[in-house]
């Protein structure tokens, strides 16, 4: 069952997102991967967001660009922890999707990493699990042992 939920916006999203994917399957996680927008297809990510812990998830990564609303309104339904990766896909280079994840209103949260931080918000994820799955703990603590030592 996977534990992370890795959503973007649209299929041209999907090299950008690739880096999550790899620190996850790097590290052991299990993800699930979705093509869902937040304007062409509300009702399904409503329902995305809705069913995502019952199918065992535990945290969802959003990446979108340009009104990158996703992130916004996949935490507008759920209590999981969401993680934003504003996606450099307009003229203002992902700045606009950036201000969209980093400006939401109290008691609506979602991290946000820096703007193509797709591993990043993959590594926030598994130190999220970490607090609860030993597996990802190691993996993790062994990946932050070896960044230390340089490798």
């Amino acid at each position: 069952m996977p534990l992370v939920g890795i959503v973007m916006g649209s299929r041209s999203d999907a090299p950008a997102m690739q880096g999550a994917i790899d620190v996850l399957e790097e590290l052991g996680v299990d993800y699930q991967v979705s093509v869902l927008s937040a304007h062409r297809t509300p009702e399904k990510v409503r329902q995305y967001a809705l069913e995502a812990r019952n199918r065992g998830m535990e945290v969802i990564i959003a990446g979108a660009g340009g009104a990158a609303h996703l992130a916004g309104v996949l935490a507008s339904w759920t209590t999981l922890p969401i993680i934003g990766v504003p996606l450099a896909g307009s003229a203002l280079q992902g700045v606009d999707a950036l201000y969209s994840m980093v400006q939401m209103p109290t008691g609506v949260p979602v991290a946000c990493v820096a703007i193509g931080g797709a591993k990043n918000a993959a590594y926030l994820a598994a130190a999220i699990l970490s607090l609860k799955y030993d597996s990802v703990l190691k993996a993790y603590e062994a990946w932050r042992q070896n960044l230390a030592e340089g490798s």
